[in-house]
């Protein structure tokens, strides 16, 4: 796992984007195709707006699948992480391979996590983009996370610490408004990604950051799985690597 520290959100995401880009690219020359899992929040609207940028990409070849979305929520909800994909990345790199997006609101959502678990068993992950959650979350899913299930999508709960970050992060304008449960690509299938890229920038991530990085490997903070994947690299702002130790291997300050 490498950690790189950057002193602003917008250094760190465009150094991000690069990454991912470059990473893309390599899978299309050597396969003619890449299949890439995207995260969503505020932690990706820096790498995102990059990403979008990027050249040389012929996103015609690329499939994109994402690691979540709220149960019951309509694509259209200012929430919705449907709508936040096709806002940010969709509808900004034209026409995509394919898009596998979780239908939340889908009436059967064991239905809806069956769907997706066939569609992502027929495309290995050449990229994941992830975030850290102020709770240690990888994905939707909180601690304590299951890190031993086959499944590829699961039905999780929302504890209150990840449903007040939504609720302060302004998508939601009152607690009992941020849903209780949500579809999540589960940790395995995250961990099967050739390589990951997670971005996290941020003072209020700085203690599930240290956690995560320095702390041990444990479903209490789901997160500290990362150490554990051979393609690991972490993007951080001073703020969010505020807490790590000197001598922790912080990585290159850029």
């Amino acid at each position: 796992m490498q950690k790189l520290i950057f002193k602003t959100k917008e250094q760190l995401g465009k150094a991000a984007a690069k990454a991912v880009a470059e990473k893309i690219k390599n899978a299309i020359e050597t396969k003619g195709s890449s299949n890439i899992i995207l995260a969503t929040g505020i932690s990706q609207f820096e790498i995102l707006a990059e990403l979008v940028k990027a050249e040389g990409i012929d996103w015609s070849t690329v499939t994109m699948f994402h690691l979540d979305e709220y149960i019951g929520l309509s694509p259209d909800h200012p929430a919705s992480f449907r709508k936040y994909l096709k806002e940010r990345f969709v509808d900004k790199v034209g026409t995509l391979k394919a898009a596998h997006l979780v239908k939340g609101d889908a009436d059967d959502p064991q239905a809806e996590c069956d769907r997706l678990n066939q569609i992502i068993a027929d495309h290995p992950i050449d990229l994941a983009l992830v975030g850290i959650g102020e709770n240690g979350h990888l994905a939707f899913n909180d601690p304590p996370a299951d890190f031993d299930t086959d499944h590829r999508y699961i039905i999780v709960n929302l504890d209150d610490k990840c449903r007040n970050q939504q609720l302060g992060e302004g998508w939601f304008e009152k607690l009992n408004d941020v849903p209780t449960r949500a579809i999540s690509m589960s940790i395995r299938q995250i961990m099967k990604s050739s390589f990951l890229i997670a971005s996290v920038p941020d003072q209020r991530k700085a203690r599930a950051v240290k956690d995560a990085l320095e702390g041990p490997v444990t479903n209490a903070c789901p997160a500290s799985i990362l150490q554990n994947h051979p393609n690991c690299k972490i993007f951080l702002d001073h703020d969010s690597a505020s807490l790590l130790s000197p001598d922790s291997g912080r990585g290159a300050d850029q």
